[in-house]
């Protein structure tokens, strides 16, 4: 029985795909036009396990037509869908615009929520996407050639409560902190564009008196209630550049709960820059702490 693979962007569903074929399942790619990297139908011409069908993001129909045609039971999502392209020039067919006139907020796991309900009520089970990817999920501890220093620390603790409440909100997973001082936060635009804009208002302040310690830590976590079939957060070679480029430190990530693209590479290119990254557990009742103390 095939897998199927509905594939945004990035370098994620081709990981997944890999691994999918590793265990000798044949995988039925839903290749979203908006999103998938072209270099999926190359994969597929030199591997009789894989079919690509191309369709756009508004074509909730036509994807449960190729999987139910394909004999697709369970499926996973890999890769990035922006948010934005919600609000962007999509044309949703009857059933994609029909699920969005019901939605009462359209956050990503309202919406992908929603989209898993009507999969799964034509018989298409949508299943973890780390189901074939958990080496890649980062394990606790310090993880590069240095661990934080003090400063750091006390950047990833304040960082931590504000990414939880923000993400317990389902707006981003990202923070960006100097000085305990929250610099950017996360929404629409993304993890490595957060940092990008972080790095940018530090270098808007030189120059300028400031009590603001320039540099930046990065905190990145999961839902409270983090639904691993979607929305995983990830972390790959692009967040370190954008933090190279942005004069950001220090990277936090959620032990178990993380996914690290070319985890090697990502590593020492981290540790070359000078970043230390450090995966931490989730703290037992983070969301209680956060609002007792206000945050």
């Amino acid at each position: 029985m095939p897998l199927g693979l509905i594939a945004g962007n990035g370098r994620f569903p081709f990981l997944l795909l890999d691994a999918a074929r590793a265990q000798g399942l044949s995988v039925v790619v839903a290749a979203i036009r908006e999103e998938t990297d072209p270099e999926i139908d190359r994969r597929a011409a030199a591997d009789s396990g894989i079919t690509v069908h191309w369709l756009s993001l508004g074509e909730l129909s036509r994807l449960i037509e190729t999987f139910r045609k394909q004999g697709v039971e369970k499926a996973v999502m890999a890769g990035q869908v922006k948010h934005k392209q919600i609000f962007s020039s999509i044309r949703p067919d009857w059933r994609l615009a029909k699920l969005l006139l019901n939605l009462r907020t359209r956050s990503t796991d309202a919406l992908l929520g929603a989209v898993a309900k009507v999969l799964a009520d034509e018989g298409i089970e949508l299943i973890s996407s780390t189901a074939f990817l958990e080496p890649l999920l980062a394990q606790q501890g310090v993880l590069t050639g240095r661990a934080p220093d003090d400063d750091e620390r006390n950047n990833i603790a304040y960082g931590l409560q504000v990414a939880a409440a923000l993400a317990g909100f389902d707006i981003g997973q990202t923070v960006v902190v100097a000085a305990q001082a929250c610099v950017a936060v996360e929404a629409m635009e993304g993890t490595d564009a957060t940092i990008e804009r972080a790095g940018s208002l530090m270098r808007s302040l030189d120059g300028s008196a400031s009590t603001l310690e320039r540099k930046l830590t990065v905190v990145k976590v999961a839902k409270p209630n983090q639904d691993m079939r979607f929305d995983v957060p990830v972390i790959g070679a692009a967040t370190i550049e954008a933090m190279t480029r942005a004069g950001a430190t220090c990277l936090s990530v959620e032990a178990d709960r993380t996914l690290l693209f070319d985890r090697d590479a990502l590593l020492q290119r981290a540790t070359q820059a000078g970043i230390a990254i450090v995966a931490s557990p989730r703290k037992p009742h983070m969301e209680a702490e956060i609002q007792t103390s206000g945050a």
